[in-house]
């Protein structure tokens, strides 16, 4: 995944758009569920249609982010929701509170016994 982004980019931004936002995208497309359906993978790898829904998926989901960051920069009420989405229901402190547990944890080096 490295090689096929350039730019300050972190490796999860790169997994969550193509994993989830571009692939979710992509499994909305009728049309490549009919072909999924119908071939084999190596068939289904080599059809037009995948390409063209691909270059869609991503036209798509940078139309939807930008959308989306566009009314969330303005409005103190949608990063409210986002705020309280990401607290209540995505666990964003819970994860943060697992990551400075486990830097701290490599800060501290490894156990050693009578030492």
């Amino acid at each position: 995944m490295n090689a096929l982004f350039d730019g300050e980019l972190s490796d999860q931004n790169k997994l969550v758009c193509v994993t989830d936002v571009i692939k979710g995208k992509m499994l909305e497309s009728t049309t490549l569920i009919q072909q999924a359906a119908n071939n084999t993978k190596e068939q289904f790898a080599n059809s037009p249609d995948l390409q063209s829904e691909l270059v869609n998926a991503i036209i798509t989901a940078l139309d939807a982010h930008n959308a989306m960051s566009t009314q969330a920069l303005n409005s103190p009420s949608v990063r409210e929701g986002i705020k309280d989405i990401l607290l209540n229901h995505a666990e964003l402190w819970e994860r943060l509170k697992k990551k400075a547990a486990a830097s701290r944890r490599l800060r501290a080096g490894p156990y050693r016994e009578g030492v």
